[in-house]
């Protein structure tokens, strides 16, 4: 049965304490002394009221603390203690009632698992309360005390003045709050955002200027297909891109033919009782067109050219200009200008090995598309049936399919970049642009010559080539020691720099020539007015002559 003085109803109603709480303070109200003590352990325990021990004796199973031993009356019996609710049951002790130098009652001191240095805040069995320690001070020693505010919860208190260690904490708190606002945590000076964009604008730029660098020396390694080069050859009002459609990386070939088919036509030539067809592509946004002489020379005299764009569409076109000597001719049409232009890439920066793609109308089979690679560089080639209409090429060699119908066409690498401009064949009979058929072995115009010559058409609507004022030997048996000089004219370039008649010439600026066909081609591959070294052997002797170029118009 429970009530106000017994909560858990386990006093013994005999006991006089359980019937006035007062009765347990037996202390001398001026000695600062406590009741003794105990914990209930189990439940047998709480049954029994708990007896009292006799003087000197310790108490089994429980932990007890006196600081002074309360007096005994022996002649009257000693009122046992209460016994005390078990572990964790939520039993506060109370201070005796007659304690006036006591620090406080325990319902204001610290429980023990909240003291920092609580085992040493007890004073040692016997010790004077003015003897306990400063809070936190090591008073040394240990005693059945600590056990009490270990097991119960509960903890004598330091002396007068000394903070809790609640209230310790709270001050740290308050203190890192202030520090807190006096410094913020993670925060970033205000100067210190614009010094950093404007290190990572420093950092971004030099890191773009490095990457151009690198993408230049790339291209002029020539490790690079289809980039777009600034050194290729234009002319004052010719605009033509050098952009690759695709990327440097690309391996398709159905790409290349996605992106250069609706650039290129087909080409039909008449007059004067001839007639010939052959390929060509959009070259600007003027509405010009690419293609071989060859193709539209019958045309040329009053004739008519006729224009079929992969999209069936047919328009008519007519000739700008054109040059035997380069086999380059330029059209245009109005209806091109709808057409989308090709963009060109270096030929100079082709390897051997390297895939091509040539595009064109062979045997009259508009929009044909065949691959291969790159078989040869620097490629002498003569085309043509006369001394009138020969064309001397510095050519592309590859083993794309090439046939009659090819001519004009592009050759383009994997990036979708012409490279050349496909104008013959070989044959088991000698070099054709007309006759035959493939045998794996064809010929493009450098597309860096199709540039010079196609400017100069269009700017001036005729085409010049170098020359240096002498002939050379052609046919016939060849040594292949080099070219030999049949014939200097007077007051040309060649005689001014002191070659005569059969002097043997072996070279042009470094580049070995094996024969006649090989120094026209060579020095075909400059401009007039530039100069150019050329090696000669004379008598056995070897001497370098400098020769600055002459132009004719062909």
């Amino acid at each position: 049965m429970t009530s106000p003085s017994d909560p858990y109803g386990d006093r013994d109603p005999q006991d006089p304490s359980a019937q006035d709480p007062s009765a347990r303070d037996a202390g001398d109200p001026g000695t600062n002394a406590t009741q003794p003590l105990s914990f209930q352990l189990n439940d047998q325990d709480a049954e029994r009221p708990a007896e009292q021990p006799s003087q000197g004796e310790e108490r089994p199973a429980t932990a007890s603390y006196e600081s002074t031993p309360p007096p005994v009356d022996h002649g009257a019996p000693a009122p046992s203690a209460a016994p005390m609710p078990a572990y964790g049951a939520g039993w506060t002790p109370q201070e005796p009632a007659a304690a006036p130098d006591r620090q406080g009652s325990y319902e204001q001191q610290r429980p023990y698992d909240q003291q920092a240095g609580a085992p040493d805040a007890f004073p040692p069995p016997g010790a004077p309360a003015s003897s306990v320690p400063a809070y936190g001070q090591h008073a040394g020693g240990s005693h059945a005390a600590e056990g009490v505010g270990f097991l119960g919860g509960v903890g004598a208190a330091g002396p007068a003045g000394t903070p809790s260690r609640a209230e310790r904490k709270a001050e740290k708190k308050r203190a890192k709050r202030q520090r807190r606002s006096q410094t913020p945590r993670g925060r970033v000076p205000g100067w210190m955002w614009p010094a950093v964009v404007v290190l990572a604008l420093v950092v971004g730029a030099g890191g773009g200027a490095l990457g151009s660098v690198a993408y230049e020396n790339l291209n002029d390694d020539g490790s690079g297909s289809g980039s777009s080069d600034t050194s290729l050859p234009s002319a004052p009002g010719v605009d033509v891109s050098t952009t690759p459609p695709l990327s440097e990386d690309n391996t398709s070939v159905a790409a290349v033919a996605e992106r250069l088919l609706p650039s290129t036509v087909q080409i039909f030539a008449s007059g004067g009782g001839e007639s010939g067809t052959g390929s060509g592509f959009v070259f600007d946004d003027d509405g010009h067109i690419i293609t071989n002489d060859h193709v539209v020379a019958a045309a040329a005299e009053d004739g008519e050219i006729e224009v079929v764009g992969t999209n069936g569409v047919r328009f008519s076109a007519e000739v700008v200009g054109r040059s035997s000597v380069y086999d380059v001719a330029v059209l245009v049409a109005d209806e091109a200008r709808d057409l989308e232009p090709v963009s060109f890439g270096a030929s100079r920066d082709l390897v051997v090995g390297e895939g091509v793609v040539a595009i064109g109308s062979p045997l009259g089979l508009s929009s044909t598309v065949t691959s291969g690679i790159v078989s040869a560089l620097n490629r002498p080639v003569t085309t043509g049936s006369s001394a009138d209409d020969s064309s001397y090429i510095n050519a592309v060699q590859t083993d794309a399919a090439i046939n009659p119908g090819n001519s004009g066409g592009p050759l383009v690498d994997l990036s979708g970049q012409v490279v050349g401009v496909n104008s013959a064949i070989a044959t088991t009979g000698g070099t054709s642009g007309a006759t035959a058929g493939s045998i794996g072995v064809g010929f493009a115009i450098p597309a860096e010559q199709v540039l010079r010559t196609a400017g100069q058409i269009i700017t001036d609507g005729e085409a010049s080539y170098p020359v240096i004022g002498a002939t050379v030997q052609t046919g016939g048996e060849q040594t292949g020691e080099g070219a030999r000089v049949d014939d200097v004219n007077g007051g040309s370039p060649a005689d001014e720099a002191g070659l005569e008649t059969d002097d043997l010439i072996t070279a042009v600026n470094g580049q070995v020539v094996t024969d006649g066909i090989g120094l026209i081609v060579a020095i075909r591959t400059y401009e007039p007015g530039e100069t150019i070294q050329l090696t000669v052997v004379r008598g056995g002797d070897e001497s370098n002559v400098d020769v600055t170029l002459d132009a004719q118009t062909g």
